[in-house]
Formats: structure tokens, sequence, C-alpha cells
């Protein structure tokens, strides 16, 4: 018998209604401070407590509303904003489905007062979780307060899918911001739990609105954007930008507008870090305000239920407008250099030389010489992007080959780099390794382990193609040379193998640093504290997540709102980034947002790792001596998981020779069986 079809009842409607427009304590939030800047709004102030889950208070100036139109609000898609479908495509407001106040009173207790502008009396309503418990006359000043208490009291199961207090605050924290730069003119405050979190002038000053809300340092760094938009799809851009050594390691400081309301655009997002080209690193994002001005119809705001995400019609148009846009103000304030190729590699390096394998003869020297220099002497991409770091993290000791065929491989020591034995010849038979020792990778990750095996998985979450599954080791390789001084080529016993020098360099030194940070982290204790500048929002998670930065060996303290002593940091940290390792504790503290201290700390240590892997390694567009290369080769044979760097990109791929003769069609009919 089919299933009988029903209309839901009026609660279960409302219930999934406020779902889809009320997810967490900072989707109130936006809803309410939005409301408050359509009401013309000079000051808004937010204050919440316990994240936002126990109470969450919005107040304005604006004009208030009279009883009946008070009445009207809590009601089903009631709006004063939106008159007929028509108007859908030229909203000149943040908010006008008119579903907020009712959807967030279905879910919590809602009280309201409001007084008109001129009005003699205000009006108090009290709404419970659905139901009109009260309506009458109050004292209050002009404007409107909304009080929210016991959110998803009424849907268990909806509250216990919120976070810690610390990551809703967080939440909230990054809406009430993302206004604040929005609005220069408008006073909007944020405290939390009885403390002011930052407070904005309204001048109309949007650097004064960033001073208060990043603090002195960050704003100090800004450099106006300004725009005109031609006949094209983007009528305008303005804002501001940070000095590209003014970063983080979090995108969440790039706040996107667009005409005034704050908006996810992953699209404007990548353009404005794509401006900055080569000044900052691959894992750094700058502070910014980018305000979009567009033609009717030239964005979407009615693509998700909370109006966060928006559509632009013409997004590749929009995307290269931004950039331009930005580029353009860092090149007038000096801040980006000309384009020029890029230099080759320095003339004294060798090319490898290719090799003969299946021939059975070594041939090669075990002696060590001078490791690469180039391989060896890239910037760490971090702070200032000032220190040095070599490719070699210690001495290296690796053996020869045998010349009776046997291999006599040594993978290398804890601390120590790849790029060694540059003195010897790379081997003309396979290179492969037999002595690696099989390593579990099913224990559950520890602080004293981070991770085990990194899974080889591509963007979309799916098995990266081109992976050896049945190797538990690397294959025997002979090393035919070097492809566009990225790629190592070797020839393996069914087909050819490509070797990314940088990944498979990453996973070595990965593993090695997971080595020396195994069991109790090592801290060295600085000479005197170093003072990190912190923004407001950062401060705020300090005393949520020191405990956890300690035991990541970093001792921190805030000495005001803006600044954070470091005291101590990891040992292996010290060695390896030198003076920017207090830097480290300060990106920290947002890879902890998102989850219980206690299980984020294996990751967290696991991603830093990682990031700390990549620095040193050895770059794409660098040509490497045959040393180099055994070592590096001998290295990742020797590694727990040698197909994967740790980010998850594939190391190593293979070509098959059955692909190849098929690419070849080696086989067609009439070739008489002679294939060689």
């Amino acid at each position: 018998m089919p299933p009988e079809i029903r209309e839901l009842d009026a609660e279960t409607r409302d219930r999934i209604a406020a779902g889809e427009v009320v997810e967490r304590p900072a989707s109130v939030v936006k809803e309410l401070v939005e409301n408050a800047l359509d009401a013309d709004a000079s000051r808004v102030d937010v204050t919440v407590e316990a994240g936002g889950t126990d109470r969450i208070v919005v107040s304005d100036d604006g004009v208030g509303m009279a009883e009946s139109d008070a009445r009207l609000a809590i009601e089903e898609h009631t709006t004063s904003k939106l008159r007929d479908v028509g108007e859908l495509a030229a909203i000149g407001t943040l908010g006008f489905r008119g579903e907020a106040l009712h959807a967030i009173g279905s879910i919590a207790r809602l009280g309201i007062r409001t007084k008109p502008r001129g009005g003699s009396h205000g009006t108090e309503l009290i709404v419970g979780h659905g139901e009109l418990v009260s309506c009458g006359p109050t004292g209050c000043p002009e404007g409107t307060t909304v009080e929210v208490r016991d959110l998803f009291g009424n849907v268990p199961a909806r509250r216990k899918y919120l976070k810690t207090e610390a990551t809703e605050f967080d939440h909230v924290a990054r809406i009430v911001t993302g206004y604040a730069l929005a609005r220069p003119d408008v006073a909007i405050s944020l405290s939390r739990d009885g403390g002011e979190t930052f407070a904005t002038t309204g001048d109309g000053d949007r650097k004064s609105a960033v001073m208060a809300v990043y603090g002195r340092d960050v704003a100090s760094s800004m450099i106006p954007v300004e725009s005109e938009g031609d006949d094209g799809p983007l009528a305008g851009v303005e804002g501001l930008v940070s000095h590209p050594e003014t970063n983080r390691a979090g995108r969440e400081y790039v706040t996107t507008l667009v005409e005034g309301r704050y908006v996810t655009a992953s699209t404007v997002r990548e353009a404005v870090v794509d401006a900055y080209g080569d000044r900052l690193a691959p894992d750094r994002y700058p502070f910014a305000v980018v305000d979009l001005s567009l033609p009717p119809g030239g964005v979407d705001v009615n693509v998700h239920p909370r109006k966060l995400e928006v559509l632009f019609a013409e997004e590749a148009a929009v995307k290269a407008g931004v950039a331009e846009a930005v580029e353009s103000a860092l090149s007038e304030a000096g801040l980006l250099r000309s384009r020029a190729p890029r230099g080759r590699s320095a003339p004294e390096q060798t090319a490898v030389s290719p090799g003969t394998p299946r021939d059975g003869d070594r041939g090669g020297s075990d002696g060590h010489g001078d490791r690469d220099d180039a391989a060896g002497t890239e910037g760490v991409e971090t702070g200032s992007r000032s220190e040095k770091t070599d490719v070699e993290t210690g001495e290296a000791s690796t053996s020869g080959t045998d010349r009776t065929g046997g291999r006599a491989r040594n993978h290398g020591t804890p601390g120590t780099g790849t790029g060694t034995d540059t003195g010897g010849e790379v081997p003309t038979s396979k290179a492969g390794a037999s002595t690696r020792k099989e390593s579990s990778t099913t224990a559950s990750p520890s602080v004293d382990s981070p991770s085990g095996a990194t899974t080889q998985r591509t963007l979309d979450g799916g098995e990266t193609a081109g992976t050896p599954e049945r190797f538990d080791r690397l294959p025997d390789l002979g090393v035919l040379g070097q492809f566009d001084d990225t790629y190592l080529v070797a020839e393996a016993d069914d087909g050819l193998v490509l070797i990314d020098q940088h990944a498979a360099d990453e996973r070595v030194n990965y593993e090695r640093l997971r080595e020396r940070f195994a069991g109790d982290v090592t801290t060295q204790t600085l000479a005197d504290p170093v003072t990190v500048g912190v923004t407001a929002r950062e401060a705020a998670l300090v005393s949520e997540y020191g405990e956890a930065l300690s035991r990541l060996g970093f001792r921190t303290r805030l000495d005001d709102d803006e600044t954070l002593a470091v005291t101590t940091v990891p040992a292996f940290l010290a060695d390896h980034v030198g003076e920017t390792a207090p830097k480290l504790a300060r990106d920290l503290l947002g890879e902890f947002v998102g989850g219980d201290p206690d299980g984020t700390v294996e990751s967290v240590v696991d991603d830093v790792l990682g990031d700390l892997a990549c620095h040193p390694s050895i770059k794409g567009n660098t040509s490497l001596r045959e040393g180099t290369v055994k070592g590096l080769l001998e290295a990742l044979d020797g590694c727990e998981n040698p197909y994967a760097c740790p980010h998850g990109r594939p190391t190593v791929i293979e070509v098959s020779t059955s692909e190849i003769d098929e690419r070849f069609e080696r086989d067609y009919p009439g070739h008489g069986g002679r294939r060689r």
C-alpha cells in the first residue's frame, strides 16, 4: 500500500521553515542586525551570552514600530520592504522575506520592545516558541530591542548539534564584524558575557572601523581600493586591502560586500587573493574589505535561505574586475613588482643524466657531495617571508648501492633532509627499496602520534587516479631524467613513473617532523616574550583555547586587547622557522574553532606539520643534481605513505606499459605480432 500523502500541521511547517533561516545563534544575529540597519539605525548594539545559545540581545535606535506593526512583524511572511514579485530584481534592503521574527519566535523565547520615532509610548511583545504570550504598552527609548532566549529550547535535536560556546561566538563575531565593516556610518558594538569585544564609532570612515575591529596595526597597513566600472557587469569596486606582509592563515579576514550587504562570495575572495600574486604565500590571506556595486539584475541574493550566498550573472567578468581593481591599488602603493619571466636555475646546477635501466649495472658511486643549493634556499613563506630554510634539516646518511644487484638502502634519520647525497650519480638501474618496515595505520591518532597515513584524495574527495595500488612500497625504479624541472621520470618493471619532486620532498619532511613531535613536546623559552598583534576575534579565543595551545608547546598571555605575548614555542618549530614561530600561535587560534579542543589538537598538529613540511621542500622549476634525486627517492621510499604529500596530493603517478602500447596502437591488425 503506497504511503499516504498528507498536509503538514502548522507547527511542523514553522519549525522546518525556521531551520532554513536559523541554523545557529549567528543566524539570529544576522537577521536582527540586518533588520536594525534597514530601520535606519545609527547605532546597533549586539550582546550574547554563552555564545548566543542562552541569550541574544540586539538593540537599535532605528524608526521603531507602532503596536499594530509589531503584531504583524511576528506573523509569517510579513514585511515592510517588498510589495510584489516585480521588486525582487531590485531589492534595496538587507532583509525582505519577512520570515525572520516569525521563524525565530517559533524556536525560542522572543521579546520585542519597540517605540516609533516621535511616538508617545512603546510596545512590548513576548512570544514563546511560536505562541504570542503577551502584548502591551511599555516605556522604552525610540528604536527596537529584540531579546532571544533559550534558542532551540523546543528543538533539542537541533540544539545538540551546536558547537562549543567559543565556536558559536566566533560565528557571531564574523557576522557582526562583517556589518561593522560594511556600514562604517553606523556605530556597531559587540559584547560577550558582559565584556565588550569591539565598538565602532560610526564616523563613516572605513579605516576607523577596521581599527576598532582588527586593531591599529592592521588598520595602518590598509590601502584604499577604488575603481569605477565601465559598461561591464561591475559598476564599481571600493574598499581596503592590507599590505602583503599583514596577513593571516584564515580566509575569514577577507570581507566581501555586495551593495553594502555582507555576503559569502568565493569568487570575490579568490579575485582579491589572486591580485597579490606571489607576494602572498599559498596558505596566507590578506585583510580586505571589498564592496561591489552592480547594476540591477547583476546579482541574485535569493539563492540561499539565509541570504548569505550570492550568484553573479557574469561571474568571470566580476572576478576579473575585482582582481584588476585590487592589483591596481597595490601597484600604485608600490607593493607589486612588474611581471617578468621567472629566472632559470643557477648555471652551476647539473640536470639529471638519463639512466640506462635494465642493464643490471648499478654503476653508481656511494660518495657524498655538496647538496643542491637551489633546492635548499627557497624562502619560508610565513610572516615577513624573509626566513630562509634549507631543504635539509640536518645531516643525512645514505648508503650507496652495491654492485651485485642488491640494495643497501638507508632511509635517513629524523630531522634529516633529502638532498644530501648530491655527489653520487643517479643509479642506472632500479632504485627501489626492500627494507622499509611495515607500519600500522589503523591506530587512532593522538597527540603523541598526530595522524595515520594520509589518504590520497582529489579535491572533490574521490581517490586520486593513477596511484599504484599494488605496491606496498615504491617499485624498483630506473631514473631517466627530469621533466620541466618539476617531475622526475623513471622506468619501472611495468611502465613509466612520474614523481612530483615537491610533493615527494614534502612527504619526507612531514614524516620526519612528525617523528620529532612524537612524545612530549620539548619547548624553548624565549629570552624575551615576543608580542604579536591580534584582532578582537583572536583575543576572544585566547582564554578558551590557551590550554590547547600550551599542549602544543605555546605558552601565551594577553597583554591587552590587541597584543598576545608568546613566552615559549615548540623547540622543533624554533629550529625550523626561527623567529616566525610565535606568529604560529596566533594562527593556531583559528584552527581550534569548530570543535572540542581535546578532539582537534591532533588534527591541528597534523595541519601545522604539513604546512611546515611544505616550506623547505624542493620547489618546482628547480633543476636537481643526480645525488639529490637519489637521496630524495631513497627517503621517499622510507616513508610510511610514499604515495601522497601530507595535503593529499599524489607524489607518484604510474603509466603502465599496456596503456602506452595501447596509445601507440601497437596491437593494430596486420602488425604481424612484431610488437618490439
